[in-house]
């Protein structure tokens, strides 16, 4: 998965590593019978991933375990499940039935394992946070990512997107406003060229997440990989008038040629050394970055495309429950205590992503940070998952283009002008579908 070498990179998205830990996902699910109680008498145990810097995790424990259940109910329990080789470690837990009750994992993992009857879908839930206002707390569009046709197979948690960055200094050193379509960000390019910088900050590299941004402006343009009957359908005119967009800025020298190698550190360190301006990047970047050059950073306005549309990829991650549970009455008094307690992971600046509810997007000290107001304010109600074009409604078959070596392969043959672009677009398209159960 890219973005390891830093926590608070795309690690913190934490979809699914390929199409390998997909299938090891799956095998392992699959070794023992599905379904079941399970989990004895015991806590609820709850799962989570280390979602942000040093004081997420801390935080993230103490609000578990101070949760006071009803009379009759099991406590919780807490563990901290790290990024390395962690769908192994659900996958072989769940197997054995040792696994949680309740866990966030992969933005994909609730639809694999929902696939082996693991899973126990959150509409009971749901239903009853709708007389407490919790249900309609969520913002706009999160919990029909998480609808499929059994049910919703988990809430919403935290956002990752791309969303365009750009250095405000290096913009004005170049005499340019920030743009607002795909012809005012060529224009920008050029006067940044000018001046040795470059305007297409990218890192394709194996342990970056260029694919990512490049799959955004093909949603930016309307298009996307898969159709409303969850097919691949990768070859459209939107997305080869996209690819044409960024071939474009390759042969401009828009892009730093390193870029197609690069990973997410090396892209760090151009945007630091002055050398990237703008960037289609996750909402952790300015606080990765740091310093002097966080307070340069600045995020722009969503860009309409020569298709006249706006667009972005982002990525709801999402906490599950599963049927292993020793009381599902008691997994779902937790999880109405976690979401009404876990505020303070988005009011403290633990880097927890973007945060799924109203109510904490409201919050002054959220706000304090202005471009995290605007990636929920102005980015969220644009974007969209890796369904797009056909919904939003996230399904199992996402995993194939989500980090996978098809996408790292697709992102340096059109930024390396190695293929054309429907070329690259076939190639992908067959890819995917080979994957395909």
């Amino acid at each position: 998965m890219p973005g390891f070498d830093n926590p608070l990179t795309v690690s913190r998205r934490g979809l699914l590593a390929g199409a390998g830990g997909v299938a090891v996902l799956a095998a392992l699910a699959a070794c023992a019978p599905a379904g079941g109680g399970g989990g004895g008498s015991g806590a609820i145990k709850f799962w989570n991933m280390p979602w942000g810097n040093t004081q997420f995790t801390p935080l993230d424990k103490k609000i578990t375990l101070g949760y006071k259940p009803k009379s009759g109910l099991p406590s919780a329990s807490y563990q901290a499940v790290q990024w390395a080789n962690f769908t192994t470690t659900f996958a072989s837990a769940v197997a054995s039935n040792t696994g949680p009750a309740v866990s966030s994992g992969s933005g994909t993992q609730a639809f694999q394992f929902s696939q082996q009857n693991r899973i126990a879908y959150a509409d009971h839930l749901l239903e009853s946070w709708k007389s407490n206002g919790m249900y309609d707390d969520f913002l706009p569009g999160l919990l029909d990512t998480m609808k499929t046709s059994r049910g919703y197979v988990a809430l919403p948690y935290n956002l990752d997107m791309r969303a365009l960055w750009y250095r405000k200094s290096l913009l004005e050193k170049a005499g340019v406003e920030p743009p607002t379509d795909w012809q005012s960000y060529l224009d920008v390019c050029e006067a940044l060229k000018k001046i040795g910088i470059f305007g297409y900050g990218i890192a394709a590299g194996a342990q970056g997440n260029g694919a990512q941004g490049i799959v955004g402006l093909m949603i930016n343009n309307g298009g996307g990989l898969f159709d409303h009957d969850q097919k691949p359908n990768c070859v459209t005119p939107q997305n080869i008038q996209a690819l044409e967009f960024i071939v474009e800025m390759v042969k401009k020298g828009y892009m730093d040629p390193g870029s197609v190698s690069y990973s997410s550190s090396n892209a760090q360190a151009q945007w630091k050394n002055d050398k990237f301006a703008m960037g289609f990047e996750a909402p952790s970047l300015a606080q990765i970055l740091g310093g002097t050059v966080q307070d340069d950073m600045r995020v722009g306005d969503p860009l309409v495309s020569a298709n006249g549309t706006k667009g972005a990829l982002y990525f709801p991650n999402n906490i599950m429950m599963y049927k292993n549970t020793p009381s599902q009455k008691g997994s779902e008094a937790f999880l109405t205590y976690y979401y009404q307690s876990m505020k303070q992971l988005w009011t403290t600046s633990t880097g927890a992503g973007l945060p799924v509810l109203r109510s904490i997007a409201e919050t002054p000290e959220f706000r304090a940070d202005a471009n995290a107001a605007k990636m929920v304010d102005v980015w969220q109600p644009v974007c969209k998952t890796w369904a797009a074009p056909g919904n939003d409604a996230l399904f199992p078959n996402v995993a194939l283009v989500d980090s996978t070596p098809a996408m790292s392969t697709f992102a340096q043959s059109i930024l390396s002008l190695k293929v054309t672009p429907k070329d690259a677009l076939s190639t992908l398209q067959k890819a995917i579908t080979a994957g395909m159960k």
